[in-house]
């Protein structure tokens, strides 16, 4: 009976109205912070989703590193309306209970930590109903582990759902967190399309037409970005999920998402390889044996209709066949003994080998894909890198996709990057701590069932533009193709999206809105901008030094806070002139295309193109909304600002907190640091050390004007 009046009180307590998005995780907030702050060793997050409706459990354990016993107060900002099912923490056998604070009294609580500590991370928090409990001492090296759970409904727009988990802990863990994992179980009723994070790397595995799990996990970091997960159920049978951004006033950006159904398994199109295999003498040893393994790994996970071959080089090419061979139990273990007794020596003929590669496909209806490994320059045959990259075009008259694999540092990049892109592929590089049997097993499981080759789509309705990729790849079984881009215009447009299918060519047709205003998917700018730059970055690798291009490259990065090898100077404390970041950007552009810098530069592109999440941010780096801040000397200045007169307001005195609640929704970005420069409408607010620490009235109408 005791036990059912403590869970039906804190019902009670906790009952509000449900809505949809999370805003906080715990944090324990020390009496006297002085002493230092606990350290979160773990934060794992389960998450069980049924449709819209969402069951979040959340455990956390923090740890005493300091010298002192603390104590302090656990508090958990709840998303407005949830309502939470269960809290525990045990101590000395005794079960703690937390209480609901409304949104006035846990902006006290966080106000007066901000005024005592003198640090503002906590005011993204503020007008936030908070769950929160006492903490006893926690003796030193003492633990507490505090688990909870809150169910909330999520409402779907157009089929699609968004679900926030925040992971912002970095102002709150003294150390970074040994252990951060997120698990979800989601489950639909009705046939489930895309699943997309923009904000991490995730692993999706759709187990049914109506079900995935979604993982994601990291050791010793410091979060600073929430967790972001959308999901969608479109009814077409090429889904084709829209997100799309827009400010007043200004174009919009769009991302659209297409996915396959996972259920049709005959819509798998037969398809044509051919493994071309560098067995030079600098691939003895463990590259050899691995490149082995990973040619098995493919040949073995070949489908029934598909038809192969092998190619090995040196001085000279070698074909296995001279034909392609259909997948069977004899041609299979032919071919694995074939390669099986392959040695490593001689030089690299890259050239022949692609040629004979090539020569080998036959013209049909079917997809035919290369896949090239390599671990050095061409050294026999024909060497220059121009003219290899013309006889492979010469030689590609039926449209092979070649996808190339660059293996240590020797590689050319330029080579290598210019076969795949112009053929239709891509170029993947295995470093020498990498295993290269997993990098190819990985890779090919993403390409072995094509549902969809060729493809292109059209928007009828407004003006898309600016579009990335410019050359779209195939759309493969229980993967999804994301293309970003610019509009113009608004209302109901039609999008087609067409390409061949086992049976011939079909097209998929959509409507969706394209809206004049839509704020919540405020990451979209620096997706499309992470997109565009590293298209704009592989031109000047490629083809050459471009000015115009070396300016709208370092006008992005600057913009979007894109920091890539070849803008780092963007983040360097002593900021550089413009003519001194158009000569570090050429010359870096200009770098020789093999070492581990070429390699390491060529893989950050190639990340920055193909990753879905939008592009990481660095330690100088902070996304807020859709702004951009960098630090300077201790300062998060808004990228727009330019040496412009300021409105300078001492942190922490009254006029700080005045304005805080006069524009609510400067807390997030008050929130950066105790030093900043931002943006408020016509003029820019400068929180300092020396400025205004009242209100005045002139401050007021400057700071409210439009």
């Amino acid at each position: 009976m005791k036990r059912l009046l403590s869970l039906s009180l804190s019902a009670v307590l906790f009952f509000v109205f449900l809505q949809a998005i999370v805003l906080a995780d715990g944090m324990i907030l020390p009496d006297h912070p002085e002493r230092g702050w606990l350290t979160v060793t773990y934060h794992h997050v389960s998450v069980s989703i049924e449709d819209g409706v969402v069951i979040t459990r959340v455990d956390q354990e923090f740890r005493n590193d300091t010298s002192q016993p603390i104590e302090g107060r656990y508090v958990f900002p709840l998303p407005h309306g949830a309502i939470v099912s269960d809290f525990s923490m045990w101590v000395d056998g005794e079960r703690l209970e937390g209480k609901v604070l409304g949104a006035d009294e846990a902006r006290d609580i966080y106000e007066d930590y901000v005024r005592r500590v003198l640090d503002p991370a906590l005011l993204e928090y503020v007008d936030r109903d908070t769950l929160a409990a006492r903490i006893f001492p926690i003796p030193v090296g003492g633990t507490r582990r505090i688990e909870l759970s809150y169910t909330e409904v999520l409402q779907a727009e157009n089929g699609i759902y968004r679900y926030l988990y925040p992971l912002d802990t970095e102002r709150f863990s003294a150390s970074p967190l040994e252990d951060v994992r997120i698990d979800i179980d989601l489950r639909t009723s009705s046939p489930l399309q895309a699943v997309y994070s923009p904000t991490h790397k995730i692993a999706v595995s759709k187990e049914t037409g109506k079900q995935a799990s979604v993982h994601y996990a990291e050791e010793n970091v410091l979060p600073h970005k929430d967790f972001i997960l959308y999901y969608s159920v479109p009814p077409e049978e090429m889904g084709m999920t829209l997100l799309t951004y827009r400010a007043a006033g200004e174009d919009g950006f769009f991302l659209l998402i297409v996915s396959p159904s996972v259920e049709e398994e005959e819509t798998a199109i037969a398809k044509d390889l051919v493994f071309v295999l560098d067995t030079s003498g600098s691939m003895s040893g463990e590259k050899i044996v691995q490149a082995k393994a990973a040619f098995d790994f493919v040949l073995q996970n070949l489908d029934p209709e598909d038809r192969f071959a092998v190619v090995s080089f040196s001085d000279y090419p070698r074909a296995q066949s001279d034909a392609l061979l259909p997948v069977n139990s004899s041609t299979r273990q032919e071919a694995s003994d074939w390669v099986g007794k392959l040695d490593a020596n001689g030089g690299t003929n890259i050239d022949e080998a692609l040629v004979t590669a090539l020569s080998l496909f036959e013209k049909d209806d079917r997809p035919h894909y290369v896949i090239f490994l390599t671990d050095g320059e061409p050294t026999v045959g024909e060497t220059d890198p121009l003219t290899i990259i013309t006889d492979v075009s010469r030689a590609n008259v039926l449209g092979a996709r070649i996808f190339s694999f660059g293996v240590g540092y020797d590689v050319n990049t330029f080579l290598l990057d210019r076969l795949s892109q112009e053929n239709h592929g891509t170029t993947v590089y295995v470093t020498p701590d990498e295993n290269l049997e997993g990098a190819i097993s990985s890779f090919y499981g993403k390409i072995a069932s094509p549902v969809l080759t060729s493809p292109t789509i059209k928007i009828d309705g407004v003006e898309a533009y600016d579009t990335y990729p410019n050359s779209l790849p195939d759309i493969f079984r229980g993967s999804q193709l994301l293309l970003c881009g610019c509009y113009r215009g608004a209302g109901e447009a039609t999008i087609r999206l067409s390409g061949d299918v086992s049976e011939g060519s079909v097209s998929f047709v959509a409507k969706r809105a394209f809206p004049n205003l839509a704020l919540d998917a405020d990451f979209l700018p620096r997706v499309w901008a992470g997109r565009k730059i590293a298209y704009l970055l592989d031109q000047l690798r490629l083809y050459g030094e471009n000015q115009e291009l070396v300016d709208e490259v370092i006008a992005l990065s600057k913009r979007y806070g894109i920091i890539t090898p070849y803008t780092s100077f963007l983040i360097e404390e002593e900021p550089l002139s413009a003519d001194q970041m158009s000569q570090r950007m050429s010359q870096a552009a200009a770098a020789p295309p093999s070492g581990k810098q070429a390699v390491a530069g060529a893989s950050a592109v190639r990340n920055l193109a193909e990753d879905e999440a939008a592009p990481p941010e660095g330690e100088a780096v902070r996304t807020v909304d859709d702004r951009t801040f960098f630090l300077r000397d201790g300062v998060w200045i808004e990228s727009a600002y330019a040496d412009e007169e300021t409105i300078k307001i001492v942190a922490f005195s009254s006029a700080y907190f005045d304005i805080l609640s006069l524009k609510p929704e400067l807390a997030a970005f008050f929130a950066l640091g105790d030093r900043l420069i931002v943006n408020i409408g016509a003029v820019y607010l400068e929180i300092a050390q020396e400025g205004a620490e009242v209100l005045t009235s002139e401050i007021r109408d400057q700071i409210t004007q439009k």
